[in-house]
C-alpha cells in the first residue's frame, strides 16, 4: 500500500535516564552519541551526564559527526527512502504515526540529514546495531529526552569514547550476564509449568469443562 496506518497514539510516560559519574570537557547541555557504547549521554554537568541505552546503525550504515536538533515530531509519520523500499518492496511509501510505526513516539531530526533520534516500535533492538543510521530509543526514553533539550542542541555522533571515560561510563552500567543457548536449554521450568505439563498428560477433570482453564493458558 501506499499509504499504511501506524495505529493508535496512547500517552507515553516518561522513563527517566540513568544519572552517571561522566567527568569530560564536553560542552553542557549537549548529547554525546556512542556508538560502540550503544549510549546516549546527555551532558548536565562537567562531572555527570544522564545515560540512554540506545540503537545503532548496523554495519555499513554507521557514521560519526555533528548535527543540531533542527525539529521535534510527535508520533511523527514515516517516510521509507526509495533507497530503503528497494531492498524490500512491502514498505510502503508513507506511515501515519503511531505504536506500529518504526520512529516510535517522538522523532528529534538532526539537520538538514535523514537521520533522526526516535523512539521505537521494537523495544529488543535497543543496545543493538540494527538501524539503517538513525538512533532508537524506547519511547519513553525518547519522551524524557525530548523534555531535556531544544531545536539547536548539539548532537555529536562518535565510534567510541576515549578510554578513560568508556571504562568509567562500563563500571557504573549494570551488566546481565550473557544467556546462551546452553544455560537457556539447561533451565528448569518453574514449578507452575511443571504443574502444567503434568495435568496435560491427562485430560482437564469435568467441571473444567466450558470454563477458561489458568493451566492450560500458555500466555
Amino acid at each position: 500500500p501506499r499509504v499504511q496506518s501506524g495505529g493508535g497514539k496512547p500517552a507515553i510516560t516518561p522513563i527517566p535516564a540513568q544519572r552517571i559519574s561522566f567527568v569530560s570537557t564536553y560542552p553542557v547541555d549537549t548529547v554525546i552519541i556512542d556508538h560502540r557504547g550503544r549510549q546516549l549521554l546527555l551532558i548536565v554537568s562537567d562531572k555527570e551526564a544522564l545515560r540512554y541505552p540506545i540503537s545503532v546503525g548496523r554495519e555499513g550504515f554507521s557514521w560519526t559527526g555533528t548535527e543540531t536538533i533542527s525539529r521535534v515530531a510527535e508520533w511523527p509519520d514515516w517516510h521509507p527512502p526509495e533507497e530503503m523500499r528497494d531492498r524490500d518492496p512491502n514498505l510502503p511509501e508513507k506511515m501515519t504515526g503511531g505504536v506500529k510505526n518504526p520512529l516510535g513516539a517522538k522523532a528529534l531530526y538532526l539537520g538538514s540529514t535523514l537521520y533522526r533520534i526516535h523512539g521505537t516500535n521494537d523495544a529488543k533492538s535497543i543496545g543493538k546495531a540494527a538501524s539503517s543510521g538513525c538512533f532508537r530509543m524506547l519511547n519513553g526514553h525518547v519522551v524524557d529526552l525530548a523534555s531535556r533539550v531544544k531545536i539547536g542542541t548539539s548532537v555529536t555522533v562518535v565510534s567510541s569514547l576515549p578510554p578513560e571515560l568508556e571504562r568509567s561510563v562500563s563500571q557504573q552500567v549494570p551488566r546481565l550476564p550473557p544467556v546462551t543457548e546452553r544455560t537457556a536449554e539447561s533451565r528448569e521450568p518453574p514449578p507452575m509449568r511443571r504443574y502444567q505439563y503434568e495435568y496435560r498428560r491427562r485430560p482437564p477433570p469435568s467441571y473444567w469443562y466450558g470454563s477458561r482453564d489458568p493451566f492450560w493458558d500458555d500466555d
